[in-house]
């Protein structure tokens, strides 16, 4: 099966972690790191008081089944530091996100499939479309399409980091 995750994070050192949740991600039983996106600056979303975000989105090839690799996405969180309290799309350290799994359509109280909000978010469209320029949302339609519906300002806002700023926050 194939799935795709969004990582990010916000602290000094979220740029490593995301490198270091790639590392790990590769190294799990019935996980292949497929593709992945380069790192993008990106503001913050939701609460709008707090450092800007370093973003990607990766492909994986698994044999898991979802909340199986849902399980397994976390514990990489859980393994990197990162410690779920605080205000909702507040500050964190890392986040990784399961954003499809195939063409799967989900929703339990554990996962919902895909992910309810990529479609509004161009810190996840824009990578994303890097990679897979037709990639298309299951019961969404064309990520292009999605990223079009986003206000300009906020597309624009997304900005690739260079290459060797990629393990460094900005």
């Amino acid at each position: 099966m194939q799935a795709w995750i969004g990582l990010g994070g916000n602290s000094k050192d979220s740029g490593d972690l995301l490198r270091r949740a790639l590392e790990l991600l590769a190294a799990e039983p019935a996980i292949t790191l497929q593709r992945r996106s380069r790192c993008y600056r990106t503001p913050p979303w939701g609460m709008r008081d707090q450092p800007e975000f370093v973003n990607a989105v990766a492909e994986l090839a698994t044999e898991l089944p979802p909340l199986s690799l849902l399980d397994r996405i976390l514990g990489i969180e859980r393994r990197l530091g990162r410690v779920r309290k605080g205000p909702r799309w507040g500050p964190r350290s890392i986040d990784l996100d399961l954003l499809t799994y195939d063409e799967w359509e989900l929703q339990s109280d554990e996962l919902e499939l895909p992910h309810p909000r990529m479609h509004l978010r161009a810190f996840v469209l824009v990578p994303l479309l890097e990679v897979e320029p037709e990639f298309v949302i299951p019961g969404r339609g064309a990520a292009i399409d999605c990223l079009n519906r986003i206000d300009p300002l906020e597309r624009a806002a997304v900005v690739p980091l260079p290459i060797a700023s990629e393990v460094n926050t900005p």
